[in-house]
């Protein structure tokens, strides 16, 4: 991307308000959820004999992340939900902390909205790992199988300086305003390994066109310091979620920068029935950048009997 264009993009960062008229034009439909209103697509592969799935993205990029993972499911023939979080994407930025128990909140109300009483089958990618694991911790009656990619939560995790400093009273949210729009975009594409310029370049566009409305830097400090650096909370939620016994699928790739496979020996530790694949030289958004080959791994997971 040329140097013109990606500042004018950081320019843009937080330029608009998310109103109704911006809702009207935005592609994906709307739910008017209690816990703010949500931007969904909800697609049906047509095959009723197969549970619905719904899928969960993480910290900064919202629904577009499932791109592949969506239209692969679809065309095997399941009902497919992806939706964005609260404070990100399309959906309403609130004025509340951004806790797990929040976006649980609002994963809950999702599907009893799209898929009253039905089972299904959720993913959760990165700290959507987290945010499944508070659903499943309150919930698990209503899930049949789980998908993590690359999940965040573990108390084992050791989070980079830059990260801590969000969490420093008064100047530690200013300090994040002030460099996150610009760091946002330029690490954007750092876990994309396997694509070439163009791909890249639409991803740092799709997701800048998010950024611009207000809201969007605060939402994801929020979720920073109560949820990706909560850990000892995240950890009891996946231990909660273990004593279910829901089927569960861990996929992680060994060059992830942004949450180190590392954590994956304590995970097996905490999601002790859970299967574990490595993806040997991937990245932290995978199923973005190798769409093809975290479908492969994952299709016969949601298959088995």
């Amino acid at each position: 991307m040329k140097e013109k264009e990606f500042k004018k993009l950081v320019k843009q960062v937080e330029t608009k308000k998310l109103d109704k008229k911006a809702r009207e034009n935005a592609p994906g439909e709307y739910a008017d959820l209690g816990s703010g209103f949500t931007h969904y697509e909800m697609k049906d592969g047509g095959d009723p004999s197969k549970p619905p799935v719904v899928l969960v993205h993480g910290y900064s990029t919202p629904y577009f992340l499932y791109d592949h993972i969506f239209n692969a499911l679809v065309a095997e023939g399941y009902r497919v939900i992806r939706y964005d979080l609260l404070g990100r994407g399309l959906s309403e930025r609130v004025k509340e902390k951004y806790t797990p128990e929040l976006f649980a909140k609002q994963l809950k109300e999702l599907v009893d909205e799209l898929i009253p009483k039905e089972e299904f089958i959720v993913f959760g990618t990165s700290m959507g790992g987290s945010i499944v694991a508070a659903f499943c911790a309150k919930w698990p009656e209503l899930v049949q199988k789980v998908v993590l990619y690359a999940p965040a939560g573990m108390d084992s995790f050791k989070p980079p300086i830059v990260m801590k400093l969000a969490t420093v009273p008064v100047i530690g949210k200013r300090i994040f305003k002030l460099v996150m729009p610009k760091n946002t975009l330029a690490r954007a594409t750092d876990e994309l390994l396997h694509q070439d310029e163009a791909v890249k370049d639409k991803f740092v566009r799709d997701l800048a066109y998010t950024m611009q409305y207000k809201g969007y830097l605060d939402g994801t400090w929020s979720s920073l310091v109560y949820t990706i650096l909560n850990t000892k909370e995240d950890t009891k939620f996946y231990k909660k979620m273990a004593k279910q016994h829901i089927p569960t699928l861990v996929i992680w790739g060994t060059e992830d920068k942004t949450m180190p496979i590392y954590q994956i020996d304590r995970m097996a530790k905490v999601l002790k029935d859970a299967e574990f694949v490595i993806f040997e030289g991937s990245g932290h958004i995978f199923l973005y950048d190798e769409g093809d080959r975290a479908i492969a791994h994952t299709l016969p997971f949601l298959k088995e009997e």
